[in-house]
This record gives C-alpha cells, structure tokens and sequence, in this order.
C-alpha cells in the first residue's frame, strides 16, 4: 500500500492536518525555459486553495504539472494524492485517481450534445455524480441537454466544463481562470456552485487573475512570483494585507 510520505517539514506547508494533496519540491520546465522552481505546498481535504500571482508566475503550469499534462515536463519533484503517487503516472493515470482539470479553453468537445458531453466522461456505475445529479446542480445544463455543447454560451460552457470534471468522481478539481470572459452574474452563480460542492467535500485549487474574487471564495491562498511560493497563508490574510495584495497581485 503506498503511504505519502511526510513533508511537514517544509515551511509553506499547514501542519495542522494530514494533507490530501501534497506537492513537493516540484520544478517544470517548457523547453529549456523553468517555469515552477522547486515549489511545496499541502491542499487539505475539502479546501479551496487559490492559486494567484501576476501574468507568467507559473499558475497555469503548476495545474497543468498536477495534472501529469505532457507539456510541461515536470523535471523533479512528488506529488501524492490520498497517498497514491502521481508523480510517475502519466495524465490518464492521475485523471482516473482523481484528478479533474478544467483548462482555460474548456475543451469543450464539437459535435456532441451536452448530455453526450456527459456521457462520455461518465464513470460506470456513476459512484457520486450521477448526470440527474449534475443537471440539479446545473439546472441550464439540464434544459440545453440536447444542445451542442460548443453553441452554449461561454457561462454555460464553464457550467458543463466543470460538470464533465465531476461526472468523473474525481477528488480534486483543479480549475484554470474559470471566470474568464464571464458577466458577474455568471461568476455569482459559479461561485455559488463551487460552494455547494465544497459542503459535499470537494478539493479545490483555483488559478484566477479576478484575485478579490478568488480570495473572497477561498479558505487559503498561495501566491507564486517567477516560479517560486512567496505566501502560503489564508485568504483572508490577503485580502486584509494591502502591501502583500500591491506588490504580487497589483491590487
């Protein structure tokens, strides 16, 4: 049985609880350009951890690392999730132990209807979120379940992104600028459902350039410049230190 070893040694890292997800010592590269440098943190079981930082600090790399994406490459480094090694596990791997990246772009799939959208990443037998479930969680998605997926709008189309996440079981969503090109309305409503999903026990770490908005969500926030962890602290600890906020988030 693999056990995940202890890194509470390691500053940056909450000591408080045994960790779900542990990253340690983690260096990605793109090419011959290093992106993350070395970077160690804990994500405990039911958080929400905002990842922030300026334009090109490594956010979207470190989820992307997480996710045993093959670009970047990850060069060094552990990462554990319910003390299962993801490390060594390509991205099909760590997906199927429960690894859920919502990208970007969303990569919504042409062709398909949302329901089929569903389908497709639906585990057999569905263990938590059945796609009844996921249309009570996503009412919109339940009255566009015959439409295609790339005509919803963009709101609807983060709705059904995060929703093929969970249709997974999955036991981190690991999400990238999910509020991106969205009316305030809509990101009332995402952040609403990111809620109700934490109270069912959710892990969470989110990449937002909207820093207020992600710190007023978040339980912890870790900020990232070039490539290395500068605070690992609470969001409400940033959201309270305005020289923190002015000198790495520009806020």
């Amino acid at each position: 049985m693999n056990v995940r070893p202890d890194f509470s040694k390691n500053a940056n890292m909450a000591e408080t609880a045994p960790a779900f997800l542990s990253v340690w010592d983690m260096h990605s590269y793109y090419g011959e350009s290093y992106i993350v440098q070395g970077i160690s943190f804990n994500v405990h079981e039911g958080e929400i951890v905002a990842l922030l930082g300026r334009n090109g600090a490594g956010k979207t790399t470190t989820l992307r690392s997480i996710a045993r994406l093959d670009s970047p490459q990850v060069q060094k480094g552990e990462i554990w999730l319910d003390h299962k090694p993801l490390h060594n596990m390509s991205s099909y791997e760590a997906a199927s132990n429960g690894l859920g990246l919502v990208p970007e772009d969303r990569c919504i799939i042409p062709g398909l209807t949302v329901e089929e959208n569903l389908q497709l990443a639906q585990i057999a037998p569905p263990v938590g979120w059945s796609i009844d479930r996921l249309y009570d969680l996503f009412p919109r998605l339940g009255e566009r379940r015959k439409q295609e997926g790339v005509t919803l709008s963009g709101g609807e189309q983060q709705m059904l992104a995060i929703a093929r996440a969970l249709a997974r079981d999955i036991k981190v969503l690991l999400l990238d600028e999910p509020y991106e090109g969205l009316a305030p309305v809509i990101v009332d409503e995402i952040e609403k459902t990111l809620r109700h999903i934490k109270e069912q026990g959710m892990t969470t770490i989110l990449v937002e350039q909207n820093a207020v908005r992600a710190l007023q969500l978040a339980d912890r926030a870790i900020i990232l410049d070039t490539g290395s962890i500068v605070f690992d602290g609470t969001a409400a600890e940033v959201l309270e230190n305005e020289s923190l906020r002015a000198e790495y988030l520009a806020i």
